[in-house]
């Protein structure tokens, strides 16, 4: 059901209205378990991210989403569940990340491929914002699993945070090399950033 009502409702819009230009895409996993990791600037990152898989690879897709937005109507929760199949979380403090990430870690032993953007919730437009060390706690409890970071840039114009109106727009997507858990926080947030910005810096964009 996923597979068909995305196919109907939502990769047409994707691929028709969007151009999307995608550098490395043989580097975007192919099965999992697997963590992508990507910047989030736009009510469509999440779409666009699902819309470069296909067949089984598209089967196990589960994004990261905050459960106290995409569940707060009938009609959002339907489209979330049903055809974005996302795995909510709450957002709120604790020191017990195995509890909060534990449908996360599910998911990733069900050969899950995850999208979960580290800077949480949407930033302003093409602007890199502080990653979350959430990813970090993730990650310990499944060290071996890879992690591909993937740098995403023309969406804070098509769709950004706070607008409802979509512009059509040249979309760049650039895939990253993989890497793994760091058991060291400040190492881990340290290559996380350095990958990151290394696949901005590959597109030499002009600011906004």
């Amino acid at each position: 059901m996923k597979n068909l009502l995305f196919a109907i409702l939502v990769r047409p819009v994707i691929l028709f209205v969007l151009g999307l230009n995608i550098r490395n895409r043989d580097k975007l996993p192919k099965r999992g378990p697997c963590v992508i990791i990507a910047n989030h600037n736009s009510h469509l990152d999440t779409l666009v991210l699902m819309s470069l898989f296909r067949g089984k690879s598209f089967s196990k897709v589960r994004p990261v989403a905050a459960g106290d937005y995409f569940m707060k109507n009938k009609f959002l929760a339907f489209f979330s569940t049903k055809v974005m199949n996302i795995i909510p979380i709450e957002r709120k403090m604790t020191r017990d990340f195995r509890g909060m990430f534990k449908p996360v870690l599910s998911a990733l032993e069900d050969d899950g491929i995850i999208i979960l953007f580290p800077e949480g919730s949407r930033g302003q437009a093409e602007q890199l914002s502080k990653y979350k060390s959430g990813i970090y706690y993730l990650m310990r409890e499944k060290p071996d699993v890879p992690i591909v970071p993937l740098f995403i840039h023309g969406l804070g114009k098509a769709l950004p945070k706070g607008s409802f109106v979509f512009v059509p727009f040249f979309i760049d997507i650039f895939v990253g090399d993989k890497f793994h858990y760091i058991d060291n926080r400040h190492e881990f947030m340290t290559e996380l950033n350095t990958r990151m910005d290394g696949l901005q810096e590959e597109g030499q964009f002009n600011e906004w």
